[in-house]
């Protein structure tokens, strides 16, 4: 392929699609408004791919002037933002419907009946919601075409959940808000899927490591299933009172029960609870228990995280080449598109960008300022020769750095006293003698925490303390008061620990000054009043508190301390997908265990308050360890009991529950429940920790031993870049293969 040679075709017509018209040399033969037409649309054809290759998104959507109009208010912040807001609405509704979460307290002993809205509130919100998501339907299936559209499952799977939700809706309707279940609020986790390019990439994903995942599942369940069959041979049992025929009796008096009792300890939830009455009768018995556990917690477990890891590792790594891909074919389309405005003027023709067209086109892409500021330097050193592919590419590849804050310069200052001030007090050292304050802070606080751990509150003398407190809040003020005289209020508040010091600084002083205007200053015998849940005096000590965060800023000066701290920021900062997918799953079991157990935990008549020493109720049962609180009787309850179940501490006690208030099928829910969220999510949770920690790990050993040292000011800042040296980059005929077969913009070649 030759370089010179057009990739975008310049024949005129084509229904809107073509830049051609916009070369120099066209617009110099024709002039007029129709050339001027034709070169904003060429500009505005290629805004608009370098935003979908700043946004990894494809570019296969229609590119005419109308509809590139539609395309980017579609992508707009305030769109995206209503779009948003929709989808959290929507979600937010399941604790508002009946059965309402709106009561202090889901324990079914203390819980007062809800507040449940009238019919027509919360299904007038809904259906304001549900429009909204028809009209972002109808926008997207027009951009896409309605070709791409049968083609594209995503859509044609939202178009069925919003006539599904509709048709559910009406039906509430109908029957005055009494039907027995709301089949759409299954689906409206649906919308939150949709709207994420990397929660469709992580999904995509799971379902691709779903067949080795279950190898791995058959073989636990095979392990299950053969120690059960021998536990209940071993523990047959012939008299009553030994301790065979109580280990019987307790956890394998059936297969179900034995089968629970064996998964239950794969989690080692119920060991040694398990083994003790066999183990008490004969030491030998614990060889069976240990073994079991060795294969299963030990092995097999551990195995399926490896496997997953692995797996879900080389699913992603295409995942995130694909959409390395997509932001490439942008820049590149981009490079054609402007490419096509480069002859006349005595140039070649097709040779490459005209800076000045790249500029223009810049001023109107929307994108951090930082980024673009970087990349237009970058354009302007090229001064006027005509920008080569590779060298349009390059200047693109600033996207994949995360760029250094520069900070605003400091005060000039003409006395030499202020100069020298100045330097002091925007020293290091100065941040230095801060913290060493911060912690004579803490450890006066916690050296009055333990003193009057044992004294009771109204013979308490907080007159010391309160002194301290005025002292402190005196120093941090001054502190920040100097560092604003040092750096300039701008440069105070370009670091994000000086904002966080600053707020602090000031919630505390007007505590401190309210304390002091009610209570008068500090004096001995000082104790001020709880007015409430707290008085002035324990707010100020709990905000006081939070100067502990200041201590973070000596984790960057840590190199082994700074890679496990950028791994967990990174890790927060590209959480959103996995987190929005472990939302999903959570609101989907939440609403189906809802539907299956609403009601079903009930205190036993005349027995309200079951105390821990009750001897009616077996020792470890839900009922003595009062866990009533946790049911199903509302969405913000069956969330919490999920979570207490996925922690799998005790969640024997919620199989047993179940199984005897609502059946023995509950059990199949709480399993699968464990399996998606307990081994699936947290191993795939874990996996992305691996591949981080150890990618950060490498790549820090690889700079010291060329350098000798860490290089600290380029970071990782979204999943795609995460990964980013690992990822190759397209090959240049893979480019033009896939340009030329996009479906809105005709080609030559």
């Amino acid at each position: 392929m030759a370089e010179s040679e057009p990739l975008l075709s310049r024949v005129r017509g084509g229904r809107g699609r073509h830049c051609g018209v916009g070369s120099p040399a066209f617009r110099g033969a024709l002039g007029g408004p129709g050339a001027e037409a034709g070169w904003d649309l060429c500009f505005d054809q290629a805004v608009v791919f370098i935003e979908d290759a700043i946004q990894y998104r494809s570019i296969n959507h229609r590119m005419d002037a109308r509809s590139m109009w539609l395309y980017r208010w579609y992508y707009s912040d305030t769109c995206q933002w209503i779009l948003s807001f929709t989808i959290f609405l929507i979600l937010c509704l399941a604790f508002i419907e009946t059965p309402s979460s709106f009561t202090s307290t889901s324990d079914v002993r203390y819980r007062m009946a809800p507040w449940n809205p009238p019919c027509g509130l919360t299904e007038g919100i809904e259906v304001l919601c549900l429009l909204v998501f028809v009209a972002d339907l109808s926008v997207k299936s027009y951009l896409v075409g309605w070709v791409q559209f049968w083609k594209n499952l995503w859509l044609l799977g939202y178009l069925l959940v919003l006539i599904v939700s509709l048709t559910d809706w009406t039906v509430s309707l109908s029957l005055v808000c009494h039907e027995p279940l709301r089949i759409r609020r299954l689906f409206r986790p649906f919308f939150l899927l949709q709207n994420s390019s990397m929660m469709k990439k992580t999904l995509k994903c799971i379902r691709w490591s779903l067949p080795e995942m279950a190898s791995v599942v058959l073989l636990l369940a095979l392990h299950l299933c053969v120690f059960t069959m021998l536990g209940m041979l071993l523990f047959a049992g012939e008299k009553e009172d030994d301790g065979q025929d109580r280990e019987r009796l307790t956890y394998f008096r059936n297969l179900p029960e034995a089968l629970t009792s064996l998964l239950v300890l794969l989690t080692t939830a119920n060991n040694p609870d398990v083994m003790v009455p066999a183990y008490s009768k004969n030491r030998a018995y614990a060889i069976f228990f240990i073994i079991f556990t060795l294969i299963g917690s030990l092995f097999l477990m551990n195995l399926l995280t490896a496997i997953i890891y692995n797996q879900f590792r080389g699913y992603l790594m295409k995942s995130l080449q694909a959409s390395l891909f997509r932001k490439r074919l942008g820049t590149r389309a981009a490079y054609e598109v402007l490419s096509s405005t480069a002859e006349g003027d005595g140039q070649p023709r097709g040779v490459g960008v005209k800076p000045q067209d790249l500029l223009q086109v810049l001023q109107k892409v929307q994108m951090d300022r930082t980024y673009k500021q970087a990349i237009m330097e970058m354009v302007r050193s090229h001064g006027g020769s005509l920008l080569s592919a590779d060298e349009f590419q390059k200047i693109f590849n600033e996207l994949d750095k995360r760029r250094t804050k520069e900070h605003p310069p400091w005060p000039q200052y003409q006395s030499p006293f202020l100069q020298s001030a100045q330097f002091l007090f925007g020293h290091l050292y100065f941040d230095y003698l801060g913290n060493l304050i911060v912690l004579a802070n803490l450890v006066s606080i916690c050296v009055f925490l333990v003193i009057d751990a044992d004294v009771v509150p109204r013979n308490r003398d907080d007159f010391v303390l309160g002194i301290l407190n005025c002292v402190f809040v005196l120093y941090y003020l001054v502190e920040m008061l100097l560092k604003v005289f040092a750096l300039g209020l701008a440069g105070y508040l370009s670091y994000p620990s000086n904002v966080f010091d600053g707020l602090v600084t000031i919630a505390l002083l007007v505590l401190e000054l309210s304390t002091l205007a009610v209570y008068r200053f500090p004096h001995p015998g000082w104790k001020p009043e709880v007015q409430g849940l707290l008085s002035l005096w324990d707010m100020l000590r709990l905000v006081n508190m939070l100067i502990v965060f200041r201590f973070l800023r000596i984790v960057p000066s840590m190199k082994l301390m700074a890679v496990v701290a950028s791994t967990i920021l990174d890790l927060i900062k590209n959480m959103r997908a996995f987190g929005g997918i472990l939302v999903v799953v959570y609101y989907v079991f939440a609403i189906i265990g809802i539907n299956l157990f609403r009601g079903v935990i009930v205190v036993p008549p005349g027995n309200g308050s079951l105390a821990p020493d009750n001897g009616s109720v077996a020792c470890g049962s839900y009922e003595q360890l009062e866990y009533w609180a946790n049911n199903f009787d509302d969405f913000a309850a069956a969330l919490v009991t999920l979570w207490n179940v996925m922690v799998v501490n005790n969640w024997q006690v919620f199989l047993d529950a179940y199984r005897r208030y609502s059946g023995p099928w509950s059990k199949i829910y709480f399993v699968m429940w464990w399996l998606v969220s307990s081994v699936i999510w947290v191993n795939l949770f874990l996996a992305l920790i691996l591949e981080n920690f150890l990618h950060k790990w490498d790549r820090r050993s690889h700079l010291q031993s060329v350098s000798g040292v860490l290089e600290t000011t380029y970071e990782m800042s979204t999943v795609e870049l995460l990964f980013r040296d690992i990822l190759e980059e397209p090959a240049e005929e893979e480019l033009v293969e896939k340009l030329k077969r996009h479906p809105h913009v005709q080609l030559c070649r």
